[in-house]
């Protein structure tokens, strides 16, 4: 399954958003001078967003490691696997890519890149500068092409078969696995930790950030969890972090429904809902849940 939302940001609703959008290099401001932002007023800006990061960075240095810590991690990779691939051998999934029908494009890797919400496009230029002879370099023209659709125009019939292959080397694998921190796991936990929750909270952002991307529409990631901060206080700014995270999984069911009533939403209802009725806000094993009806357990 993958995300319902756009990888692209379009408007900034919150100050940390902002901090994220202008420390992003594919989002640079405007200056035309003609309702965009001038040279001048861009670099307050980023100066600004620099120290509120610096700051940020100095809180979090002081918290515990939560999902970030090596076994919460693999533990993170397994959960979003059971859902991603039906699998807990995430690292079985560097190979995997399949056009599922949900719009988007092919699916593939260890997240669930897609050809149509810029992400796979972002991780093969990635790659290609770094590697500029890999075997999936030729498809970047076909790949800009399609982002943002659910085209195949010029990456069939062999973009799936050069996808496994290079899958194969262990440079792509870590391309894959850089790219999933930085644009996924390392953003979600980050925030969570400024928003005081705890490591389950901090794997519920990432679940929610690798499945709806981090858009600021109203079904991305944040605007998804603007919808939850107008119902619900923050545990950082004295809310009850199990209420909180209740109804931001509420937010996250609806939008999965929204443009599908019959999609399944089992990676919330038997799995992080489960978890959070049952305590764990520490996300501790050994850990059972289920996802498409199939039980999983990590001992």
């Amino acid at each position: 399954m993958k995300r319902a939302g756009c990888l692209l940001f379009g408007a900034i609703p919150v100050l940390v958003t902002a901090v994220v959008y202008f420390a992003t290099p594919e989002h640079p401001a405007t200056a035309d001078g003609k309702g965009g932002t001038s040279a001048s007023s861009q670099a307050r800006e980023e100066a600004k967003a620099k120290a509120e990061r610096a700051a940020d960075d100095e809180v979090i240095a002081d918290m515990p490691p939560g999902l970030a810590a090596p076994g919460k991690k693999e533990l993170a990779q397994q959960i979003v696997a059971s859902a991603e691939n039906s699998t807990l051998k995430w690292r079985e999934a560097y190979g995997y890519i399949e056009d599922i029908g949900d719009g988007q494009g092919y699916t593939a890797g260890i997240v669930g890149f897609c050809t149509g919400t810029h992400d796979l496009l972002t991780l093969v230029e990635r790659y290609t500068k770094a590697h500029p002879d890999n075997g999936l370099a030729r498809y970047l023209p076909a790949l800009r092409k399609v982002d943002g659709t659910d085209s195949h125009e010029g990456l069939d019939p062999g973009f799936t078969t050069a996808w496994k292959r290079e899958a194969r080397l262990p440079a792509f694998r870590e391309a894959q696995v850089t790219e999933r921190d930085r644009v996924y796991f390392g953003p979600a936990v980050r925030l969570a930790k400024l928003d005081g929750l705890g490591t389950l909270g901090q794997f519920v952002y990432y679940d929610a950030m690798v499945l709806h991307g981090p858009g600021t529409g109203p079904d991305g990631f944040y605007g998804l969890r603007e919808r939850a901060m107008r119902e619900a206080d923050l545990p950082s700014e004295g809310g009850d972090e199990k209420a909180y995270l209740d109804i931001f999984l509420d937010i996250r069911r609806k939008a999965m429904k929204s443009k599908n009533p019959d999609r399944d939403t089992t990676r919330i209802d038997t799995a992080q809902r489960q978890f959070l009725y049952d305590g764990n806000l520490d996300l501790k094993t050994p850990l059972e849940w289920k996802v498409y009806g199939e039980a999983y357990k990590v001992p």
